[in-house]
């Protein structure tokens, strides 16, 4: 098995930083005329861990260094002088020796002058050691602390940084407050599209929530965190992925046990898609009509604007196109960005958008490859205008496929370039194989069946 660049990235930074410990401990003992014994791997001349070796060149440094690097490794990897004497009950002459001594140490670097300066721990090792030596209970405290002077001193960081707050409240043991800013977090990072770090800020979200009473007002939070991450885990991970149908599952369980609250009607359309996206159409299709007589019921617009358009997508996948086009033809008359624009984060993408790159595909099954080509083109300049980039990804997928069909090879490279693009930088990993396979496919059909296989191959 090969390792990742990454995981040998790694471990070849952490072999480094335990050979500079080993001969930093090694010339230290040797410049104070200590005697090395290097022969017994538990010697305690010379550390037999790395963190070992951490450990015991903080103690080294003093108790005010040792003090200052666990505030600083409490507030994170990088962290400034500001803040630190903010935390920190020391003077400025003792705060500014103490990080001093750190920097002079080579465990941390400096960048800038106190007090505008700020400090990057040498390695994760360094902040991980550091931070170990504090006691639960005041590591828990400091947390708080941090988080509660950042609250007083940064209240623009409760925007722009919500994940911050998150993990200092986590770490304090703070699960109420900490619940908030990891939902805050994750509906910040899959705003900017950021999926794959928005599903791990759900989750630990809904990891918290499991430390609260199990009270009504609790299962209404986990709803709301469940129903954000489904969509999210359909853009990060597919939405045919065993995680997305278990993420649908337990909001499915949790909708009915709610009462079915209309707010959370996406929660069956996306059940339906997961289904949908794994051959199981027939369930699917008893989702869409259960979703669709629900909505009729409620006189829910968004309910049928996402009915029709899981029910258009199931019918042309199974070959009924005529039905399929009437279906996503009523979502565009039904669709009002005003009134329905919730639906967008909701659900993972543009009703509209969605229905229009469908409608494509129905319209060239049914014989009308210059209306098909037209409906896909408005569909990827709509989504690029939108600048949702799930959207833009299936729009071109589905614009992509049409093209192979029918269209200009120099267009259709332009095309599945983007989309490769796209999905590669957000994570996509679904729209990233549909876009090399077509590549691949592209390259075959120019006579180039090296770069064909390539493209596949790296599905």
């Amino acid at each position: 098995m090969k390792l990742s660049t990454e995981l040998m990235g790694c471990l070849f930074s952490w072999k480094t930083l335990f050979l500079e410990e080993l001969t930093k401990t090694v010339v230290e003992r040797a410049i104070a005329g200590a005697q090395l014994t290097v022969t017994a791997p538990t010697s305690p001349a010379i550390p037999a861990t790395l963190h070992a070796s951490l450990m015991a060149r903080l103690d080294r440094l003093g108790s005010a260094t040792k003090e200052i690097a666990q505030l600083g490794a409490a507030i994170g990897r990088e962290f400034s002088y500001e803040l630190l004497a903010l935390v920190s009950q020391r003077n400025e002459l003792e705060l500014r020796e103490a990080v001093g001594r750190l920097v002079s140490a080579g465990l941390a670097f400096r960048r800038g002058v106190p007090p505008q300066a700020t400090f990057l721990f040498k390695h994760a090792l360094v902040q991980e050691a550091a931070h170990s030596t504090l006691l639960r209970g005041s590591r828990r405290q400091l947390h708080a602390h941090i988080a509660e002077t950042l609250e007083a001193h940064f209240p623009e960081l409760l925007d722009s940084q919500p994940e911050r707050f998150a993990q200092h409240y986590t770490e304090a043991g703070l699960a109420e407050k900490s619940v908030a800013f990891w939902g805050k977090a994750g509906q910040r990072s899959a705003a900017r599209s950021a999926m794959a770090e928005a599903a791990a800020q759900l989750q630990k979200g809904l990891d918290q929530l499991s430390q609260l009473p199990d009270a009504t007002g609790r299962q209404q939070q986990k709803l709301e965190f469940w129903t954000a991450l489904c969509p999210v885990l359909n853009a990060a991970k597919g939405s045919a992925a065993p995680e997305t149908v278990q993420a649908y599952a337990q909001a499915r369980e949790l909708w009915e046990r709610l009462g079915s609250p209309s707010e959370f009607i996406q929660i069956p359309y996306g059940q339906s898609r997961s289904h949908l996206n794994r051959g199981e159409f027939e369930q699917a299709l008893r989702l869409d009509e259960d979703l669709l007589r629900l909505s009729r019921r409620r006189n829910d617009t968004g309910g049928l604007v996402l009915g029709h358009a899981a029910t258009g997508a199931n019918l042309m996948l199974t070959g009924r196109f005529t039905i399929s086009r009437s279906h996503l033809e009523r979502v565009l008359e039904l669709y009002d960005p005003l009134i329905h624009h919730s639906l967008v984060h909701q659900a993972e993408m543009h009703p509209q958008n969605y229905s229009q790159s469908l409608l494509g595909i129905a319209l060239f099954c049914l014989g009308f490859p210059e209306k098909a080509l037209a409906r896909s083109s408005a569909a990827i300049a709509e989504a690029r205008r939108l600048n949702y980039l799930p959207s833009l990804a299936l729009s071109l997928s589905y614009g992509a496929r049409l093209l192979s069909l029918d269209g200009d090879n120099a267009i259709l490279g332009e095309c599945m370039r983007e989309l490769v693009t796209v999905a590669t930088e957000q994570r996509f990993p679904l729209w990233r194989a549909h876009g090399a396979i077509l590549r691949g496919w592209l390259n075959v059909k120019n006579g180039d069946v090296a770069g064909g296989y390539r493209f596949c191959g790296a599905v």
